[in-house]
């Protein structure tokens, strides 16, 4: 059932439950013990998507090429399977827009949160150049680059392909860990003396 729920999103459709059955040739009350709901549906389309990249692991001691080694491998994942994903991203807004309306109900959440953990590895090794926060907004910034969403302004704005969608992408996230590198190296400025001490110095033979 999953996979015929795949290749329906691959072919632009956003399957119910019951097309998913009479794809799959099971009765509906199977495929809704399995898939209670079409959100349900979807997120183990999404899970089944991601799995590999969630999966993903670096030992590479250099912070821009771990980056940039995820950013590659992901986005490969993810352009393979983009109709899943824009089809999560499409069902995530409208859940949106009902739980404002108070008409969501208990309708299970499209979870898209997995970006997070991803990058808190890929920046793993910038923890002893980059304090607490300072991690954390780079983090936050790359958020912004890793996903369906920069895919979709990449290409429905840019009308990009896949390859100058990642290319874009990779520089722009290499182009962030340098600025956030940059910016833990920087010196702090020497704090001004205060005016007794500085008097008592300047007053000291030489």
């Amino acid at each position: 059932m999953l996979d015929g729920t795949m290749q329906l999103m691959q072919s632009g459709v956003i399957p119910s439950v019951s097309d998913v059955a009479e794809a799959a040739q099971v009765s509906r009350a199977t495929a809704y013990r399995y898939f209670p709901s079409q959100a349900a549906l979807v997120q183990a389309a999404v899970d089944e998507a991601l799995g590999p990249i969630l999966a993903w692991k670096s030992d590479a001691a250099d912070v821009e090429a771990r980056v940039g080694d995820l950013f590659s491998f992901a986005y490969r994942r993810m352009q393979a399977h983009e109709a899943t994903h824009r089809a999560a991203l499409l069902m995530a807004l409208d859940q949106w827009t009902r739980r404002q309306a108070g008409t969501l109900g208990d309708e299970a959440r499209i979870v898209r949160g997995n970006r997070r953990a991803l990058l808190e590895s890929a920046i793993a090794p910038a923890k002893g150049r980059l304090d607490p926060a300072s991690g954390k907004r780079l983090a936050q910034s790359l958020s912004l680059l890793f996903g369906i969403e920069s895919i979709v302004v990449l290409k429905d704005i840019w009308s990009l392909d896949d390859d100058g969608v990642a290319a874009v992408a990779d520089w722009a996230a290499r182009a962030l860990v340098r600025a956030a590198l940059a910016e833990g190296r920087a010196e702090p400025e020497p704090a001004p003396l205060k005016r007794a001490g500085r008097a008592a110095a300047l007053s000291r033979p030489g």
